[in-house]
């Protein structure tokens, strides 16, 4: 008997920019991810912009990941080497498990695209009470790299061998299954 194919399962999603200079209306690398995770299907659960600053990251990724509302948190801006970015700092201490491959597979990719400055990226990411974290760059093309070559399939039920839907809200019971 053949294997019936996982549906698509929207997600609900929170972006957070960490900026000391934008504004939500400059922030093109929040609008990115927010029109990709949307033309892919999944839910803007909330939207916000705070300073590098380790507690107002802490704080906003706390209050999202304490909520049964958001599966997944996308956060844009300091990941990198300047003094103010603090991004995998503020968001260590939460993971309950870090995802390891994420940062590797996310320069790997990048590297085709900006070459050996890809080595200054910290993108990280981690799941925290049962709600994935995932800290990008701050440009627009990275966040745009991030979700076509790693985030769209990982998000998706439908991608195999495997992708990250199960584990934030449950395993997809077909029609078949329940009766």
């Amino acid at each position: 008997m053949a294997k019936t194919p996982t549906p698509f399962r929207p997600l609900n999603i929170s972006v957070l920019t960490v900026s000391d200079t934008r504004t939500l209306a400059e922030d093109t690398s929040g609008d990115a991810l927010i029109e990709l995770l949307t033309q892919a299907g999944h839910t803007l659960t909330e939207r916000r912009l705070v300073k590098d600053d380790v507690y107002q990251m802490r704080a906003v990724v706390s209050h999202w990941i304490a909520s049964e509302e958001t599966h997944v948190v996308l956060i844009t801006g300091g990941t990198g080497f300047y003094s103010r970015d603090s991004t995998p700092e503020a968001m260590t201490p939460l993971f309950d498990k870090t995802i390891e491959g994420f940062g590797e597979l996310f320069r790997q990719i990048s590297y085709t695209e900006i070459g050996t400055s890809t080595i200054q990226s910290r993108a990280i990411a981690g799941l925290a009470n049962q709600t994935l974290i995932f800290c990008l760059p701050g440009s627009t093309g990275a966040c745009k790299t991030a979700w076509n070559g790693i985030l769209a399939e990982q998000l998706n039920a439908s991608h195999r061998p495997c992708n990250f839907v199960s584990m934030l809200i449950g395993p997809y019971i077909t029609p078949q299954q329940e009766s």
